[in-house]
């Protein structure tokens, strides 16, 4: 697809004038995000002044293998949380499979079995939708590769809270519907292929 049919209508694909300041970053995956992900945590300094939460869509019946896959490419703690464990600054807390995860007023982890959302639990929207409610213009989300629709509807969330949208360029995803169908709904604020998401997220001010 050209690049001028997947641009937001409304939010150029370009650099912000001034790096933002976020307390939280929110990354959804699915299909062939895995590689993307990897990329965005190895970029991470030991230093970051963030806390990122993680939904990658993952079968329920078997124990998640992300957390260790992960952790080695990461300088910052990667962990699963429990339910009303802090959300806090420099770690990474990533869905377990089987339940959703979400942000609860308090800026504690909410876990839920409650049923699928866009055919997934853990939902990328649920996330992206009770972060954007709680964190509003400080929020960064970043929605990577992907076989369907889940995260299109809670970026626009996260745009109308005020925060940040970020999308995986669909020609550097493994699978393109998910960021396509974020970008053709103008859910997206950039368009970056992992490698410049990566050097943006390392250059976020360190201090909050």
């Amino acid at each position: 697809m050209p690049r001028s049919n997947v641009q937001p209508s409304n939010a150029p694909a370009t650099a912000e004038a001034a790096p933002r300041t976020y307390d939280l970053v929110v990354i959804g995956a699915s299909a062939g995000g895995i590689e993307a992900l990897g990329i965005l945590l190895l970029a991470l300094p030991a230093r970051f002044a963030a806390a990122v939460m993680i939904v990658m869509h993952l079968p329920a019946g078997s124990p998640s293998y992300l957390v260790p896959a992960l952790a080695h490419r990461c300088a910052l703690p990667v962990l699963e949380p429990d339910a009303g464990e802090a959300i806090l600054a420099g770690r990474v807390h990533v869905a377990p499979p089987g339940y959703h995860m979400l942000v609860e007023v308090d800026r504690t982890v909410a876990l839920s079995t409650d049923a699928a959302v866009r055919f997934s639990r853990p939902s990328i929207d649920v996330l992206f939708e009770s972060a954007a409610a709680v964190y509003r213009e400080r929020l960064l989300a970043i929605l990577l590769s992907g076989a369907n629709d889940d995260g299109a509807a809670g970026l626009e969330r996260v745009r109308a809270h005020g925060g940040t949208a970020w999308v995986q360029t669909p020609e550097s995803a493994g699978a393109p519907e998910m960021p396509r169908a974020a970008i053709v709904r103008g859910a997206a604020d950039a368009i970056y292929n992992p490698e410049t998401l990566a050097r943006r997220l390392a250059a976020l001010p360190l201090s909050i």
